[in-house]
């Protein structure tokens, strides 16, 4: 059985697709491009599709993962294309590679989001991620099934700064292009209960009163094991890349090279 790995993206209006959304228009993809899936077994068999950590429906992402498991081998990037082209735009097939080692999900420990806060000045909202930072703690409510939840929103934040437009990364053409507008680069950790964006940004809130006069447009930039060295976080595709790379056959040594050096006089 064979495992293939794949990063898709939520972009535009797709981002307010849910991930039950996602997940129908990804088996119907599955259909169309005729994907030799692997089937649970059971009464009611389903394909074998593992999602990792779905970002909330509402905010867009550059870094959405799963796996999938064949029952014949398929060459991943070409897989990767038949997907793409099956799937709605905006829900982007972006990147594939065969599975060669364990746990994926344990590698997404951490994400980079991008919050855009239109109608708020840049100064503004780097005065306000600075009190956020300087804060030992900063106690959120979100509303679960069970009632209002109380929780620390700072522990996990590694990072929280306003950026210039040479750093922004995305561009969302849905929201409105008049200035002013601020970008905030977040960096949080997965940790439990996971700390969103919106639980930042009502963080935001109670220490710095800043509230937006219309929603932030968030985007996931990345997801993956965080680097404590360099502060970054790294790509969880790469154990798999590396795998493939070293399990390639190296390049046949010439005859002339292997020959055994002639015997000097006895």
């Amino acid at each position: 059985m064979q495992r293939i790995r794949l990063r898709y993206t939520k972009r535009g209006r797709l981002r307010f697709t849910s991930h039950r959304d996602f997940q129908r228009a990804f088996e119907r993809a599955l259909r169309r491009a005729e994907v030799p899936m692997a089937y649970s077994a059971g009464f009611t068999p389903h394909p074998k599709v593992s999602y990792a950590n779905a970002a909330p429906t509402g905010t867009g992402s550059e870094a959405e993962y799963l796996e999938i498991a064949l029952t014949a081998p398929r060459d991943p990037e070409k897989l990767r294309a038949l997907l793409d082209e099956s799937m709605p735009a905006g829900l982007d097939i972006v990147d594939a590679v065969e599975s060669h080692t364990s746990g994926l999900a344990e590698r997404l420990t951490a994400s980079v989001w991008e919050l855009r806060l239109d109608g708020v000045e840049p100064a503004e909202a780097e005065r306000a991620a600075g009190l956020f930072r300087a804060a030992e703690t900063v106690e959120v409510q979100r509303r679960t099934k069970n009632g209002i939840r109380t929780f620390d929103a700072r522990e996990a934040v590694v990072s929280l700064a306003a950026i210039t437009d040479d750093e922004v990364i995305t561009h969302d053409t849905d929201r409105p292009s008049d200035k002013p507008c601020a970008i905030l680069r977040l960096v949080v950790r997965h940790v439990t209960p996971a700390v969103r964006p919106d639980d930042v940004l009502s963080g935001l809130r109670a220490v710095a009163d800043l509230a937006p006069p219309v929603p932030a447009a968030v985007t996931r930039l990345a997801q993956g094991l965080f680097d404590e060295e360099t502060g970054t976080v790294t790509d969880p595709l790469a154990p798999d890349r590396e795998a493939v790379t070293a399990a390639e056959p190296t390049a046949a040594v010439p005859a002339a090279a292997k020959a055994p050096a002639p015997e000097g006089p006895r």
